[in-house]
């Protein structure tokens, strides 16, 4: 049993790697943003964790504006996505528009946070 789950595990990876490498460049940078704010916001935790959170305003700050980004990024990316045709009348300036316009809201709303 332990095989064939290892056969399939490859089969699943090789098989994810494959339909991955038809993706175009544009939406693969999307998802290395959206991988790095994750990360950022992995490594506040883990600091926080360690370190300690006196200022928690900071802390929440911090990890909320690399997790809305993310989910920022992430609507960016079904929104450019030749293959949606959901957003297919939505010209990519206008998904990269509204996505630095929504990224101005949150921001503003972080420092406001801040105090």
């Amino acid at each position: 049993m332990g095989r064939t789950t290892s056969k399939d595990a490859q089969a699943l990876i090789h098989s994810l790697r494959s339909a991955y490498s038809a993706t175009p460049t544009s939406l693969k940078i999307v998802d290395l943003y959206v991988g790095f704010a994750v990360f950022a916001a992995i490594i506040q935790v883990v600091y926080m964790a360690i370190v300690g959170s006196f200022p928690f305003n900071s802390f929440l700050s911090g990890v909320l504006s690399c997790v809305g980004t993310a989910v920022l990024a992430v609507c960016l990316r079904i929104q450019v996505n030749k293959e949606n045709k959901e957003f297919k009348d939505l010209a990519p300036e206008r998904a990269f528009a509204d996505f630095v316009l929504c990224n101005l809201v949150l921001h503003l709303v972080i420092m406001n946070f801040l105090g």
